[in-house]
């Protein structure tokens, strides 16, 4: 219930136009990152990957998936292929643009740079919807399971 409150607060504070938007301030200092403190960057990032489920925004979507895949009556081989499946999900934004920057040469930084304009200016609309959208999800997992 709270991210759908989180979310529709977050809906409310978004800026009227998208141009007024901003990439948060992390993002924002990647671009003026070193090549070796790029290095430094993706060492921490694999590490935080491993910590990801203890990321507030991250940590109920996997919670849902673990609880879903463990009580789902799956077989052996299921249950090792599900999470699998849900972590190449999980990780396709870092994918993508890996994959766009690996395989577009020059074309890949007019694409990359259309890439990080959309999420500047729809930053807090984008996580006003995924707030709310994850909380009715898991306020109807919860309501579903109190009714059966």
């Amino acid at each position: 219930m709270l991210l759908v409150l989180f979310g529709a607060r977050q809906w409310h504070r978004r800026p009227k136009d998208p141009s007024q938007g901003r990439l948060p301030k992390w993002m924002a200092a990647i671009d003026r990152l070193t090549p070796v403190k790029v290095f430094g960057l993706g060492l921490a990032l694999a590490l935080a990957l491993a910590l990801a489920a203890l990321n507030a925004k991250n940590a109920p979507l996997t919670i849902a998936a673990a609880a879903s895949i463990g009580s789902a009556g799956l077989s052996v081989g299921q249950e090792i292929t599900s999470p699998a499946i849900f972590v190449l999900i999980a990780t396709l934004g870092l994918l993508a643009p890996l994959g766009v920057y690996m395989v577009g040469g020059e074309r890949a930084k007019t694409t990359l740079g259309d890439w990080k304009d959309w999420p500047a200016q729809h930053n807090v609309a984008v996580m006003a919807v995924l707030f709310f959208v994850i909380g009715l999800k898991l306020l109807g997992d919860g309501i579903g399971i109190l009714t059966s």
